[in-house]
């Protein structure tokens, strides 16, 4: 019997123009009253991921930033967190000034960047999450760094990945929520750490547990989950490697999942 589920929001949970579906909602609500603990797994902020909890009713810790901290919504209650390594942290601020890029700090869960400009307004507008600019990121790089992200085009963003790899190998973890979209973080700060120590804190075996989500950046959560599910819509290369590859987001895959797997067992 599966006993947890983690679930990536976008793309996975939300349909195309960011909705819920009451389908969707009520087949969560029914695995839970039959003892499942559901969750979210995310590369968003805590502040935003907390409002799609709050939507569905959830109040268990919560993956956020790509797994970079796990916390309860409502009590604040903090059961996982890394940050990204001051040294590595510093090398690739330098290495964003140097090259021009848009770079996005996330520090004490809020979203920094050194000025106005339409990637950090179309983030943040996305997410529906304030955003502070400071143009002084020699004093911000200072503080601890949940998470550092760069926005580019996707060609120049695969070139950028391609030139830091070797260089923080070992001490950053490097993924991409979406195509335009670079993120860094600790080593062990991802969606598959993360759900391996929310199985831990709910008393279940990582068997039981069944991870969903559409991009690379859930792979490590669908390697690592006694179930991984991709979505229909989710990039080939993470289709590869999942178990199951359920309907898309807008044809409420992850109801799909939930009847299939927990409450018509049977039928899988």
């Amino acid at each position: 019997m599966y006993r947890l589920i983690a679930i990536d929001i976008d793309d996975t949970l939300l349909t195309d123009d960011g909705h819920i579906t009451d389908a969707t909602k009520e087949a969560l609500a029914e695995a839970v009253k039959r003892g499942v603990t559901v969750t979210l797994a995310t590369g968003r902020m805590f502040a935003s991921a907390r409002q799609i909890a709050g939507k569905i009713g959830l109040n268990v810790p919560i993956i956020t930033y790509q797994g970079a901290l796990v916390k309860t919504p409502f009590d604040g209650r903090v059961l996982y967190e890394r940050n990204v390594p001051a040294d590595a942290a510093r090398e690739i601020f330098d290495y964003c000034r140097r090259n021009g890029l848009h770079l996005q700090l996330y520090t004490e869960d809020e979203l920094f960047a050194a000025e106005d400009n339409d990637k950090v307004r179309e983030y943040a507008g996305r997410c529906a999450v304030p955003y502070r600019v400071e143009p002084d990121f020699d004093r911000l790089i200072a503080k601890p760094q949940t998470k550092m992200l760069i926005i580019d085009e996707p060609d120049r963003i695969d070139r950028i990945a391609e030139e830091l790899r070797p260089v923080c190998k070992g001490r950053v973890h490097i993924t991409k929520s979406k195509p335009n979209y670079l993120e860094f973080l600790h080593p062990e700060a991802t969606k598959g750490h993360a759900l391996a120590a929310l199985a831990r804190h709910v008393g279940c075996a990582m068997e039981q547990t069944i991870a969903i989500g559409d991009s690379w950046n859930d792979r490590e959560m669908i390697e690592a989950a006694g179930l991984g599910v991709a979505m229909g819509n989710a990039i080939e290369a993470l289709k590869a490697v999942a178990g199951f590859v359920t309907k898309t987001n807008n044809e409420e895959g992850v109801k799909h999942v939930i009847d299939t797997f927990i409450l018509n067992p049977s039928r899988a």
